[in-house]
């Protein structure tokens, strides 16, 4: 009887891990969003001719990440959030899938967000999210 018992709790839990594990091998890229996002709704999505830049924003404070068209190759990727009165918080160098995540409490202060991939850029100036 504790030999039944024990041979189906390790049956369980051998069906549990195999599943997960299917689950995981399955779904690549639900493990990479996780990495590449910030905390907070997003408020915008800059565009530009090589990517965009990811504005998000929670309880007064501003994350940013850039995105590029074509994700692969490793390229120049920059992002840069600086809230009015403080240095930028900036993130910039040779990637393949994205720059960032870069944040900073802003409150209510206006903010200017830059995003690069490549040649092309984008800055917003200072503005309110």
């Amino acid at each position: 009887m504790v030999c039944g018992a024990i041979r189906r709790r390790l049956a369980l839990g051998l069906a549990v891990l195999t599943t997960s594990a299917t689950l995981t091998l399955a779904m690549p890229g639900s493990a990479h969003a996780a990495d590449e996002s910030c905390a907070g709704r997003k408020v915008k999505t800059l565009t530009f001719s090589t990517g965009s830049v990811r504005v998000y924003k929670q309880r007064g404070t501003i994350c940013v990440i850039t995105l590029p068209k074509t994700p692969g190759p490793r390229q120049y990727m920059m992002v840069s959030v600086q809230a009015r009165g403080f240095h930028p918080s900036m993130d910039e160098g040779l990637y393949t899938r994205y720059a960032g995540p870069r944040g900073t409490h802003a409150g209510q202060r206006k903010v200017r967000v830059k995003g690069a991939v490549g040649a092309g850029s984008v800055d917003t100036g200072w503005v309110r999210f």
